[in-house]
């Protein structure tokens, strides 16, 4: 059994590779094949734009891959959602495709675009939110650099973000959330009813969650004597259940659990005032529930 599987191309190919790497799956690209390799016998990677993704993967091109919500509604592909993988280019979360008009202009509410020109790369979606709204506007497909259409090439825009510098940067202003998106791994219907595949990307849904639940988060263990133990966890966060372990010295005990990362460098001096030795923080691939 070899898995197909599809890799996003382009704006989320490396964190998308990243996100593997943390998983434990090393994939390998070469800038002149769309087949990377990867260390795992069981799979075949190809590189695809996320725009086509699960096309190919309703199709049966490709078993599964690796692509947005957004592209997933806009080409309307029955596949089947196997995870929901909240990342995205820039940050770990998920990203907006808005409505967003020129802070000059007397656009205010999707209202506003009666009779007007809409430039969009999510042209499907795009048209069925105006209809939804009961807006007729004109939707034209850009091919990219959609933030300088207005005002000259089109009235609005509506653009995928994950901070909204661009827009502001080209003097736009955001009017609506037409739709949230995040990365999702979708299969083909028929991939999904093969047992084996089906397990094998079940592992690989496991695998990304718990590398997913890892980010931002460090692993914490230390020793302190069983007589300083409360200082010690009243100086950890509430509600994290650190492990403990008796050491062989019957008056000292090991104290082990994960944090966010940010908090550590606040609590490590705490901890150290409590009494604690032998303080180790570890960084963490996965965490899996």
């Amino acid at each position: 059994m070899r898995l197909k599987l599809g890799i996003p191309k382009g704006s989320l190919e490396n964190a998308t590779i990243d996100l593997f790497r943390r998983a434990g799956f090393m994939i390998t690209v070469n800038s002149r094949s769309y087949f990377p390799a990867i260390d795992d016998p069981e799979i075949e990677c190809m590189l695809i734009r996320a725009q086509e993704m699960a096309r190919y993967v309703e199709d049966g091109v490709l078993d599964a891959g690796l692509t947005g919500h957004d592209w997933v509604q806009e080409t309307e592909a029955d596949v089947e959602v196997v995870a929901n993988l909240i990342y995205a280019k820039q940050s770990f979360g998920k990203v907006r495709w808005v409505l967003a008009a020129p802070e000059a202009s007397d656009i205010r509410t999707v209202k506003d675009l009666e009779g007007k020109i809409v430039a969009t790369e999510l042209v499907n979606a795009t048209r069925r939110y105006l209809e939804r709204n009961g807006v007729t506007a004109k939707v034209e497909f850009s091919w990219g650099a959609t933030e300088v259409k207005p005002p000259h090439l089109a009235d609005a825009i509506v653009e995928v973000t994950e901070t909204g510098s661009s827009l502001r940067a080209n003097k736009l202003r955001i009017i609506e959330t037409v739709m949230e998106s995040n990365t999702q791994l979708v299969a083909n219907r028929a991939s999904w009813a093969d047992a084996a595949k089906r397990r094998k990307l079940d592992d690989l849904k496991m695998l990304l969650d718990g590398a997913i639940a890892a980010l931002g988060k460090v692993g914490l263990m230390l020793n302190i004597e069983r007589a300083n133990l409360e200082t010690v966890l009243a100086a950890l966060p509430a509600l994290k259940n650190p492990t403990i372990s008796q050491l062989s010295n019957p008056d000292w005990v090991a104290v082990n659990t994960i944090l966010d990362e940010v908090t550590v460098r606040n609590i490590i001096p705490r901890l150290k005032e409590a009494g604690a030795q032998g303080i180790v923080e570890y960084p963490l691939n996965k965490i899996v529930m």
